[in-house]
């Protein structure tokens, strides 16, 4: 076996921040397949973006089309105003998907169990977010065991494990050690609610959570507002 042959991990990349970073994160130790999910969201620019950061990190991806916004109730996929200039925070907020990072986990793990690859990247954060109940570890740490207990890895020597560099560090952290790693932020995508053309708007939990810490970080903020 050569041992200079890289391990292989699946990283959930949407386009924004944070995901970017667990890329750069990844791509250190591993061969990276990234999935991005095309599932019904108003801001279809996270999308592009995505296609953008892992043609430049030479990453193949993985494209997945699935519906949440046939379920609604999230002012992410259906016609519902997204929240400018709120308390973040303070309540799981409406731009909140129900079970969005179970279902996107999910589709991971189906697809390291049919590779046989045990690593999976998620940029989850639980200090600078919005109040997301599927970003906090209590949550990955519940969704690895499952992973652990409902496959075929239950019954191997090796087991699934669930990365999150990224959930304890504040945005500001989050963007100097991408920035450290030659993350190019112009790419990504934060807004929840663009314009036409794909200006953020400046005034969403996203795009506070996103100038903040690059203030913070003392890091010229390369993001297009309107």
């Amino acid at each position: 076996m050569n041992d200079n042959v890289k391990k292989q991990c699946i990283v959930l990349l949407s386009g924004g921040l944070d995901s970017a970073t667990v890329l750069n994160i990844a791509l250190k130790e591993y061969e990276v397949t990234a999935l991005i999910f095309d599932y019904g969201q108003r801001h279809k620019f996270e999308i592009s973006a995505a296609k953008k950061i892992a043609d430049l990190a030479k990453t193949p991806i993985k494209l997945i089309k699935i519906d949440l916004g046939q379920f609604g109730n999230s002012a992410l996929t259906d016609n519902i105003e997204v929240p400018k200039n709120q308390e973040i925070g303070k309540e799981i907020p409406v731009t909140y998907v129900p079970v969005r990072n179970t279902i996107f986990l999910s589709y991971a793990l189906a697809y390291a169990e049919v590779n046989n690859i045990f690593d999976i990247f998620i940029g989850v954060n639980a200090l600078d977010y919005s109040g997301y109940p599927d970003c906090r570890p209590e949550f990955i740490q519940a969704f690895e065991k499952m992973a652990n207990e409902g496959t075929k890895f239950a019954q191997g020597n090796k087991k699934i494990k669930i990365h999150t560099p990224l959930i304890s560090l504040t945005k500001a952290e989050i963007i100097k050690t991408g920035t450290e790693l030659d993350v190019d932020y112009k790419l990504t995508h934060s807004c929840y609610d663009p314009s036409f053309d794909g200006l953020s708007c400046g005034e969403c939990d996203a795009c506070i959570l996103r100038k903040e810490g690059f203030t913070k970080a003392g890091i010229s903020d390369p993001t297009n507002y309107i």
